[in-house]
């Protein structure tokens, strides 16, 4: 065999792969998409639309071995760790919200350091739920999210090992710290607003009530 056409099989087998390749770039490109409009929906408490959104996801990421069973290699490119992390902090968020439990990794079939990112992300989500909740006087909704936040980002700073080895996950924690603490000091001040609102109602009523038995 010449030179030429070893290199002619060669130019074959890499264009195949770089039409996976793109294959598999647009299909990444749709997960992460429906994984965020699913994000979109649960803000507005669109719960089924989210859920259809979040099984159109699930279809694609289940079909990527499929997608790269002659190119394996292609399961490391950074669109589809971008779409695995977007749909993990998708699910994440969805289940605290609808059933009040964090869901791991394996249940989502998520690799670990996509759900990791993801779940670092979820505080950001949170936060947003939480100020929504502030301006709809549900202090005690806030201060739920507040303590979930508080408990994500702990568990994740003290994975030791995952602080060195899943990249971003400090830079990640460093925003979810200073998201954290925006929170805590907005919830604080509602919470305070709110307890002095209702000790102005309850002093207002007492005095109502001494007025109308006081002697004309």
């Amino acid at each position: 065999m010449s030179l030429n056409e070893i290199l002619s099989r060669i130019q074959g087998e890499l264009a195949k792969k770089d039409a996976v390749r793109q294959e598999i770039q647009t299909a990444m490109w749709k997960c992460t998409r429906l994984s965020k409009t699913a994000i979109f929906h649960m803000h507005k408490e669109e719960f089924e639309e989210a859920k259809r959104k979040l099984a159109e996801a699930k279809e694609i990421l289940d079909n990527l071995h499929n997608m790269t069973v002659n190119f394996s290699g292609l399961m490391f490119m950074g669109a589809v760790d971008s779409a695995f992390e977007e749909y993990a902090e998708a699910q994440i968020f969805f289940r605290l919200i609808k059933e009040g439990r964090f869901i791991s990794y394996d249940e989502i079939n998520v690799p670990v350091a996509p759900y990791v990112l993801g779940l670092a992300d979820v505080i950001g989500e949170l936060r947003r739920q939480t100020l929504d909740y502030l301006r709809r006087n549900k202090i005690k909704k806030a201060i739920e999210n507040l303590e979930l936040m508080e408990i994500i980002y702990a568990e994740l700073v003290n994975l030791d090992e995952a602080n060195i080895l899943v990249h971003e996950l400090r830079r990640k924690c460093d925003v979810a710290r200073h998201v954290l603490e925006a929170t805590r000091g907005d919830v604080t001040i509602e919470a305070r607003r709110s307890q002095l609102e209702n000790s102005i109602k309850d002093l207002r009523r007492r005095l109502e009530v001494k007025r109308k038995n006081e002697p004309i």
